[in-house]
């Protein structure tokens, strides 16, 4: 499917991984709504797109219905949904202090994993109604997932299984949607530079991207942009979560 004129949907889109999405993707020529809870960095990427913010918490049900009307009420309803908003806090399931707040644990799945699926959810139900483009094609939906569904490390259980989720999930939303002409895929990477490993002093962000096989570094976020565009142009790829990661298989720590 070609980006130029599509409504794009582009969830965490404020920071990291996102942005460099919604970037691409307004350089793609889509239009491009910028859905965050970040209302203020939301903000800024949309007026630096020519796109529009939402602020929204993709886990909540009328939270994101509302986001997706004032996404179509900007641009019409998306062809393209790109999900990445997630945290990725780090805890033992039994730490020095005791085992993990449920609280915590359900706080990731929340975000990570029902996020994704009531979002997916929406804009789905949306995109069924819309008319079929060249080949029936009627949308795509790319998700985040990660390396760590595959190779999760000590204190990422959390995390790990709300990945593992999105990565399960692709498959049979993929089938179930093939009947309307929507594709559904996910991208798992590996070490990014988003701003919160940036953040680290440049001895442990070395340290990280030593530990890649090649290239050795740690990812730039416009090359996971770069692969989302890939997966929305090459119709035949559905139902697949791609490793994007430089060959790298996490350790135990």
């Amino acid at each position: 499917m070609e980006t130029k004129g599509q409504a794009a949907i582009v969830t965490g889109g404020a920071s990291g991984l996102g942005a460099a999405t919604a970037r691409a993707l307004a350089a793609a020529g889509a239009r491009v709504a910028v859905i965050d809870v970040n209302e203020k960095a939301a903000a800024e990427i949309a007026a630096e797109i020519k796109g529009v913010a939402v602020t929204c918490d993709v886990a909540d049900s009328a939270s994101g219905e509302a986001a997706v009307k004032k996404a179509a009420a900007a641009h019409g309803p998306a062809r393209i949904l790109v999900n990445c908003a997630g945290v990725g806090p780090a805890k033992r399931i039994v730490g020095r202090e005791g085992p993990m707040p449920l609280a915590d644990y359900e706080r990731v799945i929340r975000i990570n994993l029902i996020g994704t699926f009531n979002m997916m959810r929406l804009v789905a139900a949306a995109m069924q109604a819309a008319e079929p483009l060249a080949g029936g094609e009627r949308g795509v939906i790319v998700s985040t997932a990660s390396v760590a569904a595959f190779e999760g490390q000590i204190g990422q259980a959390a995390y790990s299984s709300s990945k593992g989720g999105v990565a399960a999930l692709t498959l049979p939303a993929a089938r179930e949607f093939a009947q309307f002409g929507i594709r559904v895929l996910a991208i798992a990477p590996g070490i990014f530079g988003t701003p919160m490993l940036r953040a680290l002093p440049q001895e442990a962000q070395d340290s990280l991207g030593a530990s890649v096989p090649f290239p050795k570094r740690l990812g730039e976020p416009r090359e996971f942009a770069a692969l989302v565009l890939h997966c929305i142009h090459n119709g035949y790829l559905n139902g697949e979560v791609i490793r994007l990661d430089g060959a790298l298989r996490m350790a135990p720590r």
